[in-house]
């Protein structure tokens, strides 16, 4: 349980090291760390490999010596002259019994390897040295083994034998032949030499190759991960308020190239939804800040007709009444004042009540409640409205322009349509002053459609454009971009001999965009004022004769007077 608890920990604590470590150190380490085993492998399997076959021809040799009876004539003739055979490069040693004392020959001077991977030749016969291979404690186990090479040290120094036991037949001065068990040994400690050079040699390589792979590899490694720095840099930036900060663009058949596209993609929508939201919380904004002006100004608009009917109803209570024939008058009403009061009653009624009027108009726009469709003829509500407006203001020049060869016959409530011409109207004939000439214009154009699905582009669509000028004081760039808005006036100050309740053009946006049109201005402090509606033409109304026209634009048209026009219905 005590084993199992502290692997836990052992590996718990390794999972935590690694989590805090970098991603380039965990790269180099485990590059270092493979290579480093790769070379051990190589340097171990090589090293191996060399000093078996090198002490297998040492093997050879020594096998070679017994089976060509080198090694049992050099006995023999030791035996017989007490003098070694030169030639045989070997120390030899062997028992004439089982279980005897060993003998020995001599061990010669080794002058370095020979042909065939065996000995040099001998100098001269010396006695045993210091440099003799040590069988001590091996000699029995040789004996017991024959056949079985193996490597021993020396008796001093570092010197390296290879000894093999090998049974021999030698012949003896009379004929006859004796079997013993000799050992035959060969000094092989050129072999460990040359590995230990080898090993040194790897190893020098190995550290050599392992330096030069850890700078390349963190070169290679940073350059490879900058990518992920921009990255980290990017979301910084970011987090830091630059939402519009990207990714470099990289190769996108690279998984660096691919990662930095999708971070894009990612960051794109991110920072639309972040605008969304803000566009989303500005318009919340304004729209509050809309609906408690549209409060406030729909409450003093009613409130100033309230005020003075309730105050003409005051006077009349305060007043006693009506006068009556044969009774007391002193502070009684005439007649003729009671008419006046319930004039002036019936006035602040009747426009209170157009105020609220427009209000439910409005509200029934905001609620999208469908209008009427019929086939309605934008030059007759056109020219009407032109007779109107000269019959109200004898002393203006009001003319209507009507662009030849257009069809102007349009879908819709006929009746809101034509509040819509007579709003225009109304608003160049209120707020512009006495003798100002006013322009009607109508032509061809086109307007944005309805996208055919989701997402799609919306097409032009043919389209009738009414347009009313006049040359008036003109409005600002900011008055032109509110003018559309609800109780919005050009006169903050609310002078009633200026101006409306600042609803007349509210409704004609509501109105044109409930029919699918729009209606703009163009308008410069000094240069007058035109207001534009666009509306689209009934299907098989005809389109105009120029396609590739702007939305609004017009040729050049014809002057057609009222009185034509009117006879022409």
């Amino acid at each position: 349980m005590s084993l199992t608890s502290g692997a836990g920990r052992f590996w718990g604590a390794a999972k935590r090291l690694s989590s805090r470590t970098p991603l380039r150190v965990k790269l180099i380490t485990a590059l270092l760390g493979l290579v480093a085993i790769a070379l051990a492998v190589i340097s171990f399997t090589g090293v191996y490999i060399l000093r078996d076959f090198m002490l297998g021809n040492a093997d050879n040799t020594l096998q070679g010596q017994t089976e060509t009876r080198a090694v049992a004539h050099a006995i023999a003739t030791y035996e017989l002259s007490g003098q070694a055979s030169p030639g045989q490069g070997l120390a030899v040693w062997w028992t004439s019994s089982p279980g005897g004392q060993l003998q020995q020959i001599v061990v010669p001077t080794v002058t370095g390897p020979g042909p065939g991977g065996g000995m040099g030749g001998l100098t001269s016969p010396q006695p045993q040295t210091e440099s003799s291979p040590n069988l001590s404690g091996t000699a029995s186990w040789l004996l017991a083994h024959p056949g079985q090479p193996i490597t021993v040290g020396a008796q001093s120094g570092n010197g390296r034998w290879r000894v093999i036991a090998e049974q021999v037949q030698i012949q003896n001065g009379d004929g006859s032949t004796t079997t013993t068990t000799a050992i035959v040994a060969t000094d092989v400690s050129y072999i460990f030499t040359t590995i230990a050079d080898l090993v040194r040699v790897d190893l020098i390589v190995s550290i050599v190759v392992i330096i030069v792979l850890a700078i390349v590899g963190v070169a290679v490694v940073r350059s490879n991960l900058r990518p992920l720095d921009d990255i980290e840099e990017t979301a910084e930036d970011i987090a830091a308020g630059q939402l519009d900060r990207r990714v470099p663009d990289r190769d996108p058949r690279t998984e660096v190239g691919r990662l930095g596209r999708s971070i894009n993609a990612m960051l794109t929508q991110i920072e639309s939804a972040f605008h969304d939201r803000q566009e989303s919380e500005e318009a919340a904004v304004q729209s509050e800040e809309r609906m408690r002006r549209f409060i406030a100004d729909a409450s003093h608009e009613l409130r100033t007709p309230l005020t003075a009917i309730r105050g003409f109803a005051e006077y009349y209570r305060q007043r006693g009444g009506v006068a009556t024939p044969g009774a007391e008058t002193r502070g009684s009403l005439s007649p003729e004042d009671l008419n006046r009061i319930m004039q002036r009653v019936e006035s602040e009624a009747a426009r209170m009540g157009v105020l609220v009027e427009d209000l439910l108009l409005l509200a029934r726009m905001d609620q999208q409640r469908p209008l009427e469709r019929r086939p309605v003829d934008l030059l007759v509500l056109a020219a009407d409205s032109v007779q109107d407006a000269r019959m109200i203001a004898p002393g203006r020049s009001v003319r209507l322009t009507v662009e030849p060869g257009g069809a102007f016959l349009v879908l819709g409530d006929e009746v809101r349509l034509r509040q819509v011409v007579g709003n225009l109207m109304s608003n160049a004939l209120t707020h512009t002053p006495d003798g100002t000439a006013i322009d009607v214009r109508l032509s061809s154009g086109f307007v944005s459609g309805p996208p055919p699905h989701p997402g799609a582009a919306a097409p032009s669509v043919p389209a009738a454009v009414l347009e009313v000028t006049d040359r008036g004081p003109g409005l600002t760039p900011d008055q032109a971009r509110r003018v559309f808005e609800r109780f919005y006036r050009a006169d903050q100050a609310r002078n009633r001999k200026s101006g409306g309740s600042g609803l007349g053009l509210a409704i004609v946006s509501a109105l044109v965009a409930a029919h699918g049109g729009t209606a703009t201005v163009d308008s410069a402090p000094g240069q007058g004022a035109t207001f534009r509606i666009t509306l689209p033409l009934a299907p098989g109304a005809g389109a105009p004769d120029e396609p590739d026209a702007e939305p609004g634009s017009v040729a050049d048209g014809s002057v057609a007077d009222q009185e034509t026009l009117s006879s022409g219905r």
